[in-house]
């Protein structure tokens, strides 16, 4: 059995990739996450895979994307022998199929774990991720999860999720070297599906079902003007020193397009890495007052809340203890 785990940042085309090669033959565990109106053509994501996820990083918490250089060393701490078993034991149930396709954005951050559970049950991993320019991947995101915020907010929000894209490309190329994987441009997916899934196909070393051919259900699947976002550095608020280290940490990452494993992107790219780690222990020294104020505050409000409710128990035991006469 092969694995074929889709990954890469969220709004990177992970969907697109995912419903492609369900198309070309794969299988998708089954019951699906349903589509909506952030992605009406479907997420191709097994509802179980996501739940499990969500359960497991949620609580520490771990955005989707997270800017936190120590983001997976959390999540590495938060799986236990009891996460191990649930999915043993659910990977075990999907053992029929010869190609299966795992997609969650999620997945990269406990990628050890499936690591581990999927050698052991005699599975081969593999790994498709998606890549998308840090611009277009925030300005989709903030067109289906920000409409609603403030400018400021949005703001803030915009330089956030560029630096946990950066964080992502550096975690989830790490993660990866050790097996079998492919990077498809989202531009190259919706330009010319055949060509990018024709070389992401050699390079996992998995079969795709019939003749690539035209006419073919990917056809009317992958929609050349899916890629709509085009946005520059021009249109998104963010730091120039957070921008620059973007775009060359895009251009390293491209180079793992042609050759998945090439020693100086690799090395290129773990340089980039300790520039960012320097840069977010310098910006979180830097906001620390800032910091420190809102975690005050939480507590204010939290110790607020408390009040309230103990004010109310009280006055809900003084009525119990002296009940209105008949």
């Amino acid at each position: 059995m092969k694995l074929v785990i889709v990954t890469g940042s969220g709004r990177s085309g992970t969907s697109s990739v995912a419903g492609t090669l369900k198309r070309l033959g794969l299988v998708v565990p089954q019951p699906e996450v349903e589509a909506d109106e952030s992605n009406p053509r479907g997420y191709y994501e097994p509802l179980w895979v996501t739940e499990f996820h969500k359960e497991l990083l949620n609580p520490i918490p771990v955005r989707t994307i997270d800017s936190r250089p120590t983001a997976m060393e959390q999540a590495a701490e938060a799986v236990t022998p009891e996460v191990e078993e649930r999915l043993r034991d659910w990977l075990s149930g999907q053992l029929g199929h010869p190609q299966v396709v795992i997609k969650d954005p999620r997945e990269f951050w406990v990628h050890d774990l499936w690591l581990r559970v999927a050698g052991e049950l005699g599975a081969e991993v593999t790994t498709l991720t998606m890549l998308r320019h840090p611009t277009e991947v925030v300005r989709s995101r903030d067109t289906a999860y920000l409409t609603e915020q403030t400018p400021g907010f949005r703001r803030q929000r915009e330089t956030t999720n560029v630096a946990a894209w950066v964080n992502a490309a550096f975690e989830t190329e790490r993660t990866t070297r050790r097996h079998a994987r492919a990077f498809v441009p989202y531009a190259d997916l919706v330009g010319d599906w055949r060509s990018a899934m024709t070389r992401a196909g050699e390079q996992l070393g998995i079969e795709y079902d019939g003749d690539l051919a035209a006419p073919h259900p990917v056809d009317d699947f992958i929609d050349a003007r899916l890629n709509r976002s085009q946005v520059t550095w021009e249109d998104i608020a963010v730091p120039p020193q957070v921008r620059d280290l973007a775009e060359r940490t895009w251009t390293a990452m491209h180079v793992l397009v042609s050759s998945p494993h090439d020693a100086s992107a690799v090395a290129e790219l773990e340089r980039m890495r300790e520039e960012y780690v320097e840069m977010y222990e310098y910006a979180a020294a830097i906001s620390l007052d800032e910091t420190t104020a809102q975690v005050a505050q939480v507590r204010r409000n939290m110790r607020k809340r408390l009040d309230n409710k103990d004010r109310q128990i009280e006055r809900l035991r003084a009525a119990s203890a002296n009940p209105p006469a008949r």
